[in-house]
């Protein structure tokens, strides 16, 4: 006999945390693409005209991540433990990565460090309803 587990609200906000993972890892691919093909090679400028980071660098960042967080973000949909740890480890890097763009462009920095936050937060604690075995 199989045992039936009663499933909340908050499933559907483990739901929502893989879909935003994988629009936050399209939008990573893409500013990624962007910023190793685009016409300038520079460097992101601070808003007090520190060079903090090469743009090539940060390009290939984003394109890494991007990825990642699209596996966890599809991987998460599963609900099995890996794929939680594995998604709260990529959300976690992906707001450490928006912590060091900050200078260059802070409210998108802070728009996504909060959709990390909120992700991080639903696959922690919400994330074993989720559970499927």
């Amino acid at each position: 006999m199989s045992e039936v587990r009663a499933q909340s609200g908050w499933t559907g906000w483990v739901l929502f945390a893989a879909v935003l993972l994988i629009i936050s890892a399209v939008l990573d691919i893409f500013y990624g693409f962007m910023a190793l093909l685009g016409p300038d090679t520079g460097y992101f400028v601070s808003s007090s005209g520190v060079q903090t980071f090469s743009l090539t660098a940060w390009g290939w960042w984003s394109i890494i991540l991007g990825v990642l967080l699209l596996l966890a973000g599809i991987s998460l949909a599963s609900g099995r433990m890996w794929a939680r740890i594995f998604a709260v480890i990529v959300a976690g890097l992906h707001a450490l990565g928006q912590l060091i763009a900050f200078p260059s462009q802070p409210w998108w920095s802070i728009a996504m460090v909060t959709i990390d936050i909120l992700v991080i937060y639903a696959v922690t604690v919400h994330g074993r309803e989720l559970r499927r075995d």
